[in-house]
């Protein structure tokens, strides 16, 4: 594993904005017509980025899902359609199916009714600016990031669905067939690969791979599969602290660095290497490394 320093190359923040802009205008497009949002490959095709961290880069940069910008800019666009309109042209002018869902949405994100909004002309136009805007991505924070090497190396693989405890129990099974094989002592490494964002999707469903490095040889048991990690280049940047703060990292990884290192991201999935032992690490000190795959 090699630290290697990367010059500079075009790229900057403001480019990735315009990027993401492209495709938030496409959204745009489509609701104001009324039309089904945009799928993901365009969206990530009309922001010149790989569907495979199309959705992350999204994220990390407008602080919400694409699927979010659609529902937030849906409801701008039936707010500023509802001064003129009755609510039932209006839901469905946006592409809602009922009126009663459109005010469900209304509710939600205003906590307000159509007819409320339309008797308060200065409310209504105070959702309508607010509205207008992202939430917005990652906060501005120093990074360490350094560009490494990997050399691609074995590791045993469980994939799980849910939180933590899942997590847990998953590398549970993993150390468990290890000491059975009297391959404990060969014990590498710990890692984990995430493929959904628990902030976006319900924890039953946020899929994760545990995974363990063995330098001996192994023929993974019932349930289990060999995978391999690294193989190239990788942006790699250090947490400390719980857990729960990776994916704030991740976004400013995504946000923050990558516009301005003029690297591009590789279609790999990222990977955690964690490097204390949760059981016997306080919280406040678990130092876990981000890896993100580079060409």
């Amino acid at each position: 594993m090699t630290p290697t320093r990367t010059p500079a190359k075009a790229g900057t923040q403001d480019s990735y904005r315009h990027r993401i802009q492209c495709a938030v205008a496409l959204i745009e497009r489509a609701v104001a017509a009324g039309e089904e949002p945009p799928e993901l490959e365009r969206l990530a095709a009309a922001a010149a980025f790989s569907p495979f961290h199309f959705h992350r880069i999204y994220r990390a940069m407008t602080g919400e899902t694409s699927g979010q910008t659609v529902a937030r800019l849906r409801l701008l666009q039936s707010l500023r359609l509802l001064a003129a309109r009755s609510v039932t042209d209006t839901a469905l002018a946006v592409g809602y199916q009922t009126p009663q869902a459109f005010a469900r949405a209304l509710r939600q994100r205003t906590g307000a009714s159509p007819s409320d909004l339309r008797a308060e002309p200065e409310r209504l136009a105070r959702e309508i600016e607010r509205l207008s805007l992202p939430p917005g991505g990652a906060t501005d924070a120093p990074l360490r990031v350094e560009v490494v090497n990997l050399e691609p190396f074995p590791v045993l693989a469980l994939q799980v669905r849910g939180g933590y405890e899942q997590h847990h129990g998953g590398y549970l099974r993993l150390f468990e067939w290890a000491t059975e094989q009297g391959l404990i002592e060969s014990l590498t490494g710990l890692y984990g690969v995430p493929h959904d964002d628990r902030r976006d999707v319900a924890p039953s469903r946020c899929a994760f791979d545990c995974m363990i490095g063995l330098s001996a040889r192994f023929s993974p048991g019932r349930g289990l599969r060999r995978a391999e990690l690294g193989g190239g280049r990788y942006a790699r940047v250090r947490h400390v602290g719980s857990y729960q703060g990776l994916e704030a990292l991740t976004d400013a990884l995504l946000a923050q660095w990558l516009p301005d290192s003029g690297e591009t991201p590789r279609e790999a999935p990222l990977h955690h290497e964690y490097l204390d032992d949760p059981d016997e690490t306080p919280e406040a000190v678990l130092r876990t490394d981000v890896y993100l795959p580079l060409r």
